[in-house]
């Protein structure tokens, strides 16, 4: 807790904490039992289970609570424990001291009647080559949604009475194995790629996988003697093609055409036509699929608990690309783009190899300035749930809001379910994989955190350990300017709401100031945001408008090389 708490908050935690401790000793005197066991059985799985083991707890049958699990707004409460081990038949429990979110206890579900829940997710023993032997859910092309990721376990949806007066003990079966996914089809517009990494297996000490769905434009059978520029799209993990791309037209509802058109976007069959169209630029479009043990997504980078991914994409999966489909194998012709978590690697990936990519159009990005760490200065903050500087008054920091300004979630919020969904930074979520990938190793193997996830309290070396390794992106490129300035000149284009959803703008506007102050060169930037009340998505023009935006800009850099052979 913030060492400025008031009074009042210190009287409030002990009050809550008695009644807790009162709570544990009516329960043991009558004998009361407030607890879940959750076990398999036989046959279901062949070897004992080390993972994590959950029960969810809603208030509606459908969808079933295991779907929720994890969504701080709308999801089921949700309990967790690691299990070691655990054989067919043997039981993980999950009781009144077990910590949960966002109620932390099952002593403090209201008497009634709920629909529950079990899900285990598996892990997998990694040894990885930096000498450390970790256990983490592998991947399997799902995008590390352990709650439907094939080979984990779950229930059946059982209706119950929980009352934590009278006790329980509810018996869940994990009797269900979730099934493979299914891969889309190959077409004659969108191809699909799976590779094993070397890089990454060599890391890993296990198989590791990049991905990439490949969308070709018109004519590219009929014109074989033709080679294209290429937009390498970051996102977090999917199987759809690039932006959307769907030949497929369906009828839009009114809400979502508002949105869309609130976002300056388009329906995948509205890109597909321009896309299509006799005079849209000709160009081949990538979106890469590269998940961790730790997230659906790798941030594109190389990092101490993620591997050398950054160089994996870079010098596996793009010249396996260029080698396979007609690219042109030339840094112009490179081009990034991606929003959010796609939006950070696509800036991240053209200042870590700013001599193989040609330009980013970088859209709503993760905090690219960490003094902007969504509303936290994660080098001056003591701690990320609480503001600093206030007598009396406890100010609690958010991380959701919606475009209107209404704050949703909290830090504190956001953190507490992160550490249900996983002991030792193993969630699979939003903060813990910036720990992942920014951060060092701590001394037990897994990530260690910028903050911890109970209490808030930041660790400020591992922010400077994130910073002195070039992660505040914003603090790279001012300090390394005499070197990627030459090589980034005019490249770097980036765009977000003013009321972006998860604060990204604040890191945004301190990226602007630093590099418009930027001399020899100039950084000839481009900077737009999205004005009244613009949220997460917002981007200045449609999808199909900003790929004309990169292709004059392929041929404003091409270097006098002919590039009528991509016009047909």
């Amino acid at each position: 807790m913030c060492a400025k708490k008031s009074w009042r908050g210190m009287w409030l935690t002990f009050g809550a904490t008695a009644l807790a401790l009162l709570a544990v000793n009516a329960e043991s005197a009558r004998g009361a039992e407030t607890k879940f066991e959750v076990a398999f059985p036989t046959g279901v799985h062949a070897e004992p289970i080390t993972g994590r083991a959950f029960v969810v707890i809603a208030k509606a049958e459908k969808p079933e609570p295991r779907m929720t699990a994890g969504d701080p707004i709308d999801g089921g409460l949700l309990y967790g424990v690691d299990v070691d081990g655990l054989a067919a038949g043997a039981a993980a429990v999950i009781d009144g001291n077990t910590f949960g979110a966002p109620m932390h206890s099952l002593r403090e579900i209201p008497a009634g009647d709920y629909y529950v829940q079990a899900i285990l997710n598996i892990y997998t023993e990694f040894h990885r080559a930096d000498g450390h032997t970790v256990w983490l859910h592998m991947d399997q092309w799902e995008g590390q949604h352990f709650n439907r990721s094939p080979g984990n376990l779950y229930s059946e949806v059982q209706k119950v009475h929980l009352d934590a007066t009278a006790g329980y003990d509810v018996k869940l079966s994990l009797a269900k194995v979730i099934p493979p996914v299914q891969m889309p089809a190959d077409t004659a517009w969108v191809k699909h790629i799976k590779m094993q990494s070397e890089m990454l297996t060599k890391f890993w000490g296990h198989p590791m996988y990049l991905g990439a769905t490949v969308l070709l434009p018109k004519g590219y059978d009929e014109h074989p003697n033709a080679h294209y520029p290429v937009i390498f799209q970051h996102n977090h993990f999917n199987l759809r093609p690039p932006f959307d791309f769907s030949t497929e037209k369906f009828e839009i509802p009114a809400k979502l055409r508002q949105s869309l058109d609130n976002l300056n976007r388009e329906t995948g069959y509205e890109f597909y036509e321009a896309w299509n169209a006799d005079n849209f630029p000709r160009m081949i479009a990538v979106t890469l699929q590269h998940p961790t043990p730790y997230y659906d997504d790798s941030y594109a980078v190389n990092s101490a608990n993620n591997g050398p991914y950054g160089d994996a994409l870079v010098k596996e999966m793009i010249p396996y690309l260029e080698a396979h489909f007609r690219m042109i194998a030339k840094p112009y012709a490179r081009i990034l783009t991606g929003g959010s978590t796609g939006g950070w690697e696509s800036l991240g990936v053209q200042v870590f190899y700013p001599d193989f990519f040609g330009g980013t159009w970088t859209l709503y990005p993760d905090s690219i300035d960490f003094r902007r760490y969504g509303t936290v200065n994660a080098y001056e903050d003591d701690n990320a749930f609480w503001e600093s500087g206030h007598t009396w008054a406890e100010v609690p920091r958010y991380i959701m809001r919606t475009d209107e300004g209404q704050d949703e979630i909290t830090i504190q919020q956001y953190s507490e379910m992160e550490a249900v969904l996983g002991s030792h930074n193993r969630s699979g979520e939003q903060i813990e994989i910036w720990d992942a990938t920014y951060g060092p190793v701590g001394d037990d193997g897994y990530p260690k955190p910028l903050w911890d996830k109970r209490t808030g309290k930041i660790d400020h070396s591992v922010v400077l350990y994130m910073r002195d390794h070039g992660y505040d992106l914003s603090y790279n490129i001012r300090t390394n300017w005499a070197t990627l300035g030459p090589k980034l000149r005019g490249k770097v284009h980036v765009y977000v709401g003013d009321m972006d959803n998860f604060f990204l703008n604040l890191a945004v506007y301190k990226l602007e100031d630093e590099m418009k102050k930027l001399t020899n060169p100039a950084c000839d930037c481009e900077f737009q945001y999205g004005r009244p009340m613009k949220g997460h998505g917002w981007q200045p023009v449609k999808t199909a408008e900003l790929v004309k935006w990169m292709a004059e800009h392929v041929e404003k850099n091409a270097g006098g090389e002919d590039t009528k052979q991509w016009h047909y």
